[in-house]
């Protein structure tokens, strides 16, 4: 069946234990951790009961100044860059630029920073738990503190 047949196709509907559609038409946002990204929530926390928390992350704007060392409560989080780029060091001294169609799987409780990111920038964001906490962090060992 193709989507022109549907009748509802711009219906979003999240309920547990339900299929979650998200029409891109009729985006959903929601309140994120950062007040300069838009979070476009594509329903996966309601779903699965918080399970999983499935959204795309939107900038405008870049990164006038980077995050700041922290790290998330969780599984794992994982990021495909479906525009744009991110900068982001880890811990263990890497620095990583997660480009336009590359993928990055960060587990739980690994201390990063993002650096720096393109203007117009969008991220498939995928976090197991849901409801995963941030938490600041002293700079690791090695890193320059920044001003």
């Amino acid at each position: 069946m193709s989507s022109a047949t549907l009748s509802k196709e711009s219906e979003v509907v999240f309920e547990r234990g339900k299929p979650a559609y998200a029409p891109a038409s009729n985006p959903v946002y929601v309140k994120g951790r950062r007040d300069f990204f838009k979070y476009r929530d594509l329903g996966a926390t309601t779903a699965s009961g918080g399970a999983v928390r499935a959204q795309v992350t939107i900038g405008t704007q870049g990164l006038t100044q980077p995050t700041g060392w922290h790290y998330h409560i969780c599984e794992g989080q994982f990021i495909y860059i479906v525009k744009g780029w991110v900068e982001l060091e880890f811990e263990d001294g890497r620095t990583i630029v997660v480009n336009e169609g590359d993928s990055m799987y960060i587990p739980g409780n690994t201390k990063h920073n993002e650096t720096r990111a393109a203007d117009k920038l969008e991220i498939l964001e995928i976090s197991i738990p849901a409801d995963m906490g941030t938490k600041a962090c002293d700079v690791p060992e090695g890193f320059p503190a920044r001003a």
